[in-house]
């Protein structure tokens, strides 16, 4: 099963040139989960990936350049004839502040669905759960840790036929559980294989929750919206440096960590070196770049720049207003 996150805004607070307002777009298999949607990002996706019918979409919390691009794409899909219910999940306050904004995207023809998460509620897929917790940032504030199942562990099918079990259907019971002519399936099938477990932190400060639910995660995706020249404005502000992330990182042994919501004073390099200096698997992508999470035995998750597999922009829909 496929599992990749693209990353459609990665700036902080304001919009540059080359950065845009935060948006995450999840894909697993069918799946198309947006984190976050900023000013712009419909128009972002459209540049890149195209506006796809979203399974989903998650709010961090209610800061504007984190939810604002919602009303606006909610409308698109309509004037697109979208039938599918859309499922629209964050704190409690999602609610009231959507209905507040409900004359700004006005009638629809589909349901949209309103979920207010308590911070340790899990919203439960096929084979995987969205895991709210709380951060630290200036009012209802979440982080989303996507956990998948345990995978069966691994049939030695060479094994089994010397064992005396012939190829076919009892192969299959014996993967179903069951003992096939006195053999017995925890012979010839290995032990449980973990999941993949991918973690956004939103906006926060320092979290300790966040360390504890990002442990061993194969990618952890912090803000690091200052360096550490900034770090009495990150306190301020409840932020975080790339010093930060990285020592979080470290700290919860992730395997990957990528660092977004940067401010506008900064490229990205500067982010990235002062990160790397303390946890080394570390990237900054840029707008459009995503990020492949292969399972852990078929190898590290990798960054793939933009610019290396972008394919033809599709061609945007002519809808009727």
């Amino acid at each position: 099963m496929d599992l990749s996150l693209f990353f459609a805004g990665t700036a902080g607070s304001v919009p540059t040139a080359r950065r845009g307002l935060p948006a995450l777009l999840l894909r697993r298999g069918a799946d198309r989960i947006l984190f976050d949607c900023g000013e712009g990002t419909q128009r972002q996706l459209l540049r890149s990936v195209g506006l796809m019918d979203l399974t989903d979409v998650f709010i961090t919390h209610f800061h504007a350049d984190h939810w604002l691009g919602l009303p606006g794409m909610l409308k698109t899909f309509d004037l697109r004839a979208r039938e599918k219910p859309l499922t629209l999940y964050g704190p409690p306050g999602l609610a009231k502040l959507l209905h507040g904004m409900r004359h700004v995207w006005g009638g629809i023809g589909y349901h949209v669905e309103i979920v207010e998460l308590a911070d340790d509620e899990q919203v439960e897929r096929d084979e995987y759960v969205i895991e709210p917790f709380p951060v630290a940032h200036r009012g209802a504030a979440y982080g989303y840790a996507l956990i998948e199942d345990d995978r069966p562990g691994r049939f030695d099918a060479a094994l089994a036929e010397r064992l005396g079990v012939r190829p076919g259907p009892d192969f299959g019971r014996l993967q179903r559980g069951e003992i096939v002519g006195g053999v017995r399936p925890e012979q010839v099938i290995g032990e449980d294989r973990p999941g993949r477990k991918l973690v956004i932190s939103g906006d926060t400060a320092p979290s300790e929750v966040l360390i504890e639910v990002a442990h061993r995660a194969d990618l952890l995706v912090h803000e690091a919206t200052f360096t550490r020249e900034e770090a009495e404005r990150a306190r301020e502000t409840q932020h975080s440096t790339a010093e930060q992330a990285a020592k979080a990182a470290l700290e919860a042994e992730v395997r990957l960590l990528a660092l977004v919501h940067l401010s506008t004073r900064y490229g990205g390099r500067e982010i990235r070196e002062e990160a790397q200096a303390i946890f080394p698997d570390t990237v900054v992508p840029r707008d459009f770049d995503a990020i492949e999470i292969p399972f852990p035995e078929r190898g590290a998750p990798e960054l793939v720049r933009w610019s290396q597999s972008a394919p033809p922009a599709p061609p945007e829909p002519l809808v009727q207003s």
